[in-house]
C-alpha cells in the first residue's frame, strides 16, 4: 500500500511537523496529515498505510464531539480555496483548513491512569508534575481522578513535564487555570464516549491557541491515537500495560531492539510491525464509527 511521506505544495510552508505538514494560506492554515510517525522523538523510516487520513478523521470526529466545551481551530474540508482545487485529489481525507492562531507554549495533559513517564515520575518520588498521589499504586492503575500535568512544549528534544505553577508562570494564572479545567473537561469527555466503545482512555493531550479576539481555541490535533493512549477494556489489569490502540505497540517494539539508542536515525520497521500499527489505527477509528 503506498504511503505520503512528505507533501510539496507550492505554497509558503508554514511549519513541517513530525507528522504533519502546514502551508500558510494568508489567515488559515492548511494542515496535512502525512503517514510519517514517530516514536521518542524520532520519525521512522517507513509510513503507515492510511494513518494520515485516521488521524484526520479521528480528530475532525473529537473537535465536533467537543465544540460544545471549547471552540477549535477547524475550519472544515469542504470549501477549498481555488487554489487548492487542483491538489485536492492527492489531499482528499488528509488535509483540512483551519484557523491561525497564537498558539501557547504548553502542552495540556491529563492523566486518568498511571503510564508512560507519569509512572516513571511516580515511582521516583510518588508523584507526577507535583501532584501527590496516594502510596501503593501500581503500572495501569486508575487513578482517584483525573490529574492535569502540563509539559513545555519542546520544538526538538523531548518535552519537559512541569508542576501547574511553572505553567502559570509562562502563561499566566488565569490563563493556566482556564486550559486546565477545559483539558479536564475534554478528557472526561473522550473517556465518557471511549468507554461505550469499550476503550479506557489512560491519558491525553491538547493544545491550545489564541484567536486574532483572544479567543481560546482547541487546536492541533484532539484525542486522536497520536496523541493520546488507549487502552482495550476488557484486557486491563493493573501492574501491566494493557493491549492499546495508540503507538505503545510501536515503543514496545523500539524498546525491544538492543543495537537502538533512541537517537536519529531511527530504525526500519519491518513488515509487521507497520501492518500491526495501521490494524489498531483502524480498529480505534471502526469503533468509533470513523470512516477513513
Amino acid at each position: 500500500m503506498a504511503v505520503l511521506l512528505q507533501t510539496d505544495l507550492p505554497f509558503p510552508i508554514f511549519r513541517r511537523g513530525k507528522v504533519r505538514d502546514v502551508y500558510d494560506l494568508g489567515d488559515r492554515l492548511l494542515i496535512v496529515a502525512t503517514d510519517r510517525i514517530s516514536a521518542f522523538d524520532c520519525v521512522m523510516p517507513e509510513g503507515i498505510p492510511d494513518k494520515g487520513r485516521i488521524l484526520t478523521a479521528v480528530a475532525s470526529f473529537w473537535f465536533s464531539a467537543t465544540e460544545d466545551l471549547v471552540p477549535n481551530h477547524f475550519r472544515g474540508s469542504a470549501s477549498w480555496p481555488a487554489d487548492l482545487l487542483p491538489y485536492r485529489e492527492g489531499l482528499e481525507g488528509r488535509a483540512v483548513i483551519v484557523e491561525k492562531t497564537r498558539p501557547l507554549p504548553v502542552e495540556c495533559v491529563v492523566r486518568g491512569y498511571l503510564a508512560g513517564s507519569g509512572w516513571k515520575e511516580y515511582q521516583a518520588g510518588g508523584a507526577v508534575c507535583g501532584v501527590a498521589l496516594p502510596p501503593g499504586l501500581r503500572l495501569a492503575d486508575r487513578l482517584p481522578e483525573p490529574i492535569f500535568t502540563p509539559a513545555t512544549k519542546a520544538e526538538s528534544g523531548h518535552d519537559e513535564n512541569i508542576p501547574f505553577e511553572r505553567m502559570a508562570e509562562i502563561v499566566g494564572a488565569d490563563l493556566a487555570a482556564r486550559l486546565r479545567d477545559l483539558s479536564l473537561a475534554l478528557y472526561r469527555r473522550g473517556a465518557e464516549l471511549a468507554a461505550r466503545r469499550g476503550i479506557l482512555l489512560a491519558d491525553t493531550k491538547f493544545e491550545f491557541g489564541l484567536s486574532q479576539e483572544g479567543e481560546v481555541l482547541l487546536i492541533d490535533e484532539a484525542l486522536t491515537p497520536d496523541s493520546s493512549r488507549y487502552w482495550l477494556a476488557d484486557g486491563w489489569q493493573p501492574g501491566r500495560n494493557p493491549p492499546s490502540l495508540d503507538k505503545q505497540f510501536l515503543r514496545d517494539y523500539l524498546e525491544r531492539l538492543e543495537d537502538w539508542d533512541k537517537q536519529p536515525p531511527a530504525p526500519h520497521l519491518p513488515v509487521e510491525i507497520v501492518d500491526g500499527i495501521r490494524a489498531r489505527y483502524l480498529d480505534l477509528a471502526t469503533r468509533f464509527g470513523v470512516t477513513v
